[in-house]
């Protein structure tokens, strides 16, 4: 899947400038910089994108989470807060097809890099604009981590159990949801312009909105039915069964046999082929009426067993089962070693780096991951020197007033 197909990548000659930094504008810049767009990233002198010493570090201080959300990226830096590094900026920006940016609403206007002065020089220019709230409303200038748009647009409140409070979700899902959002609306953005003849136009995504999009049917379900959606544990309510169940080893399977057909291939496999024909279990809307018990009498057979032996069962039967995947299960597993579903790269620093792949796949222009996330500045003289023709003189007398 790392190997590059016949063509050209599917946004290669697409130039994005990301500004901003942590997780939400950077994932957006990588999941276009995976399918080949050239994206600069700009970071301010020193300490660059705090991205540089979040997450889990080696020994020798090395962050692992850079390395995977700067990956095929280039990196300028520039002081965004002085006028010579905004016109910089501008400069910048009057030759590329997109702005990724997660700055607090208002932060781009106040520096005079707003939509509007930049596409006035450049009416093509679409620009990604993802904020806690939107660019909108009443709470578009409070402050908006994921973690509170997670809350907000509902998917904290479905979390967990009943009888405790509400977790997060062990990664950034907030952010990259958001980020996700703002990549299609940045590749549909461009097919309009380029298809249709239109302008360049911004694509607002609020943190929040992109988790409610999830939130299947809990608005009607309010609305039109009087019903408040919560947590609900390891089930989905009256979608039996369907559920994690504990093996003889002390861990857990994972069990969805909720189909009719199914749910008879199951009773078969479990040696109760009578649960298929049991008023009780015969129907989806049954199981789902006695789904504790269901779901009782399914965790004695497994814990009966190994996990090994409850997928073996399952998978001659046909049902579908798996086990709860850990990182040490994801790099040793068969299934993701033929789909390359974990890609190595060679790092300078670390060496062979082992990261998620591309995602999603395309069988004629693949995306590829190319190089690991770059050093602070280590495209300043290309970008700005190359691309922008800024001399050696001119170039050192920026980083001696720090504006790159």
């Amino acid at each position: 899947m790392n190997v590059p197909g016949d063509g050209p990548r599917p946004l290669e000659g697409v130039r994005v400038i990301e500004m901003g930094s942590l997780l939400a504008g950077p994932f957006c810049g990588q999941l276009l910089a995976d399918f080949g767009a050239e994206v600069i990233k700009i970071e301010p002198p020193g300490k660059g994108d705090p991205m540089r010493q979040w997450g889990r570090h080696r020994k020798e201080g090395r962050t692992l989470w850079w390395p995977i959300i700067a990956r095929n990226k280039k990196s300028v830096t520039l002081n965004l807060r002085e006028e010579e590094g905004q016109e910089l900026a501008r400069r910048l920006i009057s030759g590329a097809d997109v702005v990724v940016e997660n700055f607090r609403p208002g932060t781009l206007e106040k520096w005079g890099l707003g939509y509007e002065d930049l596409s006035a020089a450049n009416p093509g220019l679409v620009m990604v604009r993802v904020s806690g709230y939107g660019q909108t409303g009443p709470y578009k200038d409070q402050a908006g981590f994921g973690s509170i748009g997670e809350s907000m647009g509902g998917i904290r409140h479905v979390t967990g159990f009943p009888d405790r409070p509400p977790p997060r979700v062990g990664i950034s899902l907030g952010d990259s949801l958001a980020a996700t959002f703002g990549a299609l609306g940045a590749v549909t953005a461009l097919f309009h312009r380029e298809a249709r003849g239109g302008r360049g136009q911004v694509v607002d995504v609020g943190i929040y909105e992109a988790v409610l999009a999830l939130m299947e049917s809990t608005i009607p379900e309010y609305a039109l039915a009087g019903h408040v959606r919560g947590r609900t544990g390891a089930i989905l309510p009256f979608v039996a069964p369907s559920n994690t169940y504990p093996t003889a080893e002390g861990d857990y399977v994972v069990i969805g046999a909720n189909a009719d057909t199914v749910f008879g291939r199951f009773a078969r496999a479990v040696g109760h082929p009578e649960w298929a024909e049991d008023e009780r279990y015969a129907t989806h809307h049954a199981r789902g009426e006695h789904q504790e018990e269901l779901d009782g009498r399914i965790s004695a057979w497994t814990e009966d067993r190994t996990g090994d032996e409850v997928l073996e069962a399952m998978r001659e039967a046909g049902v579908p089962a798996g086990k709860l995947f850990t990182a040490k299960d994801m790099v040793e597993d068969p299934h993701y070693a033929a789909r390359e579903n974990v890609v190595t790269v060679e790092d300078p620093e670390i060496g062979a780096f082992p990261m998620q792949n591309v995602v999603p796949r395309l069988t004629g222009t693949p995306g590829e991951v190319r190089w690991t996330g770059p050093t602070l500045g280590q495209h300043n003289d290309e970008v700005f020197g190359e691309l922008l023709g800024l001399d050696e003189e001119e170039r050192d007398a920026l980083r001696e007033r720090g504006i790159v």
